[in-house]
């Protein structure tokens, strides 16, 4: 049995985990789950020797620890893959998977021998096949999630976290991975999922944990939870998951038309057109091209035929700055890389794509103005924060991608293009980006949500366009939009 026992952990006063028990069995699939903030990342930290808590048990099979060191935890078969893998990505597969091994062992030089047996043995038992000699950086996100798996069972792992394992994956692929971690069951590997995809958790553990506020809401088998109890103990609060796709005025006018759109060896002939008020949402596989078409609307992307107007007027989409001149507003899926200013404040953030409105004719910024418009959006958008100077790294993800949208809300876009708007967010902070996107939808903004998320997509778009290997595949209206349609257009 794994797990812990009364653990508790307070930082600088302010309590991250109060008296929290949780246990998973040798070879049993385990969800914990909780909002950003809830505790779970300080309890993996403390189950992976990161922190030391201030009171409780540690379990690891027959051992009842008061804490571990990383080299502990590892030494005793605990293993955690982040979201980002925590590979070196300029080292080979063979080489990742044997390096920590060999730091484990305090061996001083490498074997390249030794490490491609290493990892070929490993790659084996999960039944997965890799180029040994092909560089990290060169494999698609699927992969680098296996050879992490990889690299864990050849540490002797026995008990195994994820964290957010099928964020970047694509239906197929989180078939796979749900067959290698069966495989893992097999083998006796008790694994923790820790993901806010409730129906992916559903499908693959049979038991489950919910923390909220640093303490557990509610645990018990996977079988006597639904979504909805799921959520209820999550936030405390009923989210009811009805359709927030706004009704379209028959009248609405056409604000952006897209005409043959086309990028060489990216996707072709794409056309569509969103009215005034409208969701259109965008959806394909990974590779499919929906995210191409997203960045070149933005001016990010190479465009070899085709044209796109705003309000009837053609766009020449030369970069960023022409798509923002035309009040085209962008939202990227990679917020840390591309979305946000993270060593600066809150107010310089959702401030920078608006700033000329509150410069006088001598460069000289009107700061009371614009300090009583970031108050706005802090509050209509409801960023947690206490204080709109602080570095947007103090922020959770849910209110990091809040700040993105403000920054974009700012300069109040005709349309705004939204490419995977709560990837890693909890379920109350994407309930809440959701409703912030139906309203201004029905303040007549119109909307381009991209998105692999098929609830997402069936909860909020009006309309849907199905991307396949770079070509419209399919478009279902709103009466056609269902979660089992859509898997069998993706599936086609």
């Amino acid at each position: 049995m794994f797990g812990t026992q009364g653990i508790s952990k307070a930082f600088g006063g302010a309590k991250a985990l109060t008296d929290v028990s949780f246990t998973v069995s040798p070879g049993d699939v385990h969800c914990l789950a909780g909002e950003n903030g809830s505790g779970k990342s300080t309890l993996i930290k403390i189950m992976s020797g990161v922190e030391t808590p201030d009171s409780g048990l540690i379990l690891l099979g027959e051992e009842r620890l008061k804490s571990l060191t990383p080299r502990d935890a590892v030494a005793k078969g605990v293993q955690v893959i982040f979201q980002d893998f925590s590979l070196i990505p300029n080292l080979s597969v063979a080489e990742n998977i044997a390096l920590s091994t060999s730091v484990l062992e305090k061996k001083r030089f490498s074997n390249p021998k030794k490490n491609r047996e290493l990892a070929a043995r490993a790659l084996d038992l999960i039944g997965v096949d890799i180029d040994l000699d092909a560089t990290v950086q060169s494999i698609p996100v699927s992969s680098k999630q296996l050879v992490a798996i990889a690299r864990a069972l050849n540490q002797g792992v026995k008990l195994l976290f994820m964290d957010e394992a099928t964020t970047a994956l694509t239906r197929k692929e989180i078939d796979h991975l749900f067959g290698v971690v069966n495989n893992l069951k097999e083998r006796g590997v008790a694994t923790v999922f820790v993901s806010h995809k409730l129906d992916e958790v559903q499908e693959i553990a049979q038991t489950i944990t919910i923390l909220r506020n640093g303490a557990v809401a509610a645990e018990g088998k996977m079988k006597d939870f639904d979504r909805r109890a799921i959520s209820l103990a999550m936030t405390g609060s009923d989210i009811n998951e009805v359709r927030l796709a706004p009704e379209v005025p028959k009248d609405s006018p056409s604000v952006l038309s897209v005409d043959s759109l086309t990028s060489r060896g990216q996707f072709k002939n794409i056309s569509f057109d969103v009215k005034a008020g409208e969701i259109l949402g965008i959806t394909g596989l990974l590779g499919s091209g929906r995210s191409e078409i997203a960045e070149a609307l933005f001016g990010m992307g190479q465009v070899s035929s085709g044209s796109v107007s705003v309000n009837g007027k053609e766009v020449k989409l030369s970069g960023p700055k022409a798509a923002v001149n035309a009040g085209i507003g962008y939202v990227p899926q990679d917020r840390l890389t591309q979305g946000l200013f993270l060593d600066q404040s809150i107010l310089k953030n959702v401030m920078a794509s608006a700033i000329t409105d509150f410069t006088g004719p001598l460069g000289i910024v009107k700061s009371a103005s614009m300090m009583e418009t970031i108050t706005g959006w802090i509050s209509d958008l409801r960023i947690k924060t206490d204080n709109p100077k602080n570095v947007a790294t103090s922020l959770s993800g849910g209110n990091q991608q809040r700040v993105v949208l403000a920054k974009w809300l700012a300069m109040s876009p005709s349309v705004l293009i939204l490419n995977g708007p709560t990837v890693g967010v909890d379920i109350g902070s994407k309930r809440e980006i959701l409703e912030i996107i139906r309203q201004k939808a029905l303040e007549g903004m119109a909307v381009i949500i991209v998105s692999d998320d098929i609830p997402e997509i069936v909860q909020i778009a009006n309309r849907v366009i199905v991307i396949h290997q770079g070509e419209s595949a399919a478009e279902l209206q709103a009466s056609e939009i269902s979660e089992a349609r859509l898997y069998e257009e993706l599936a086609a």
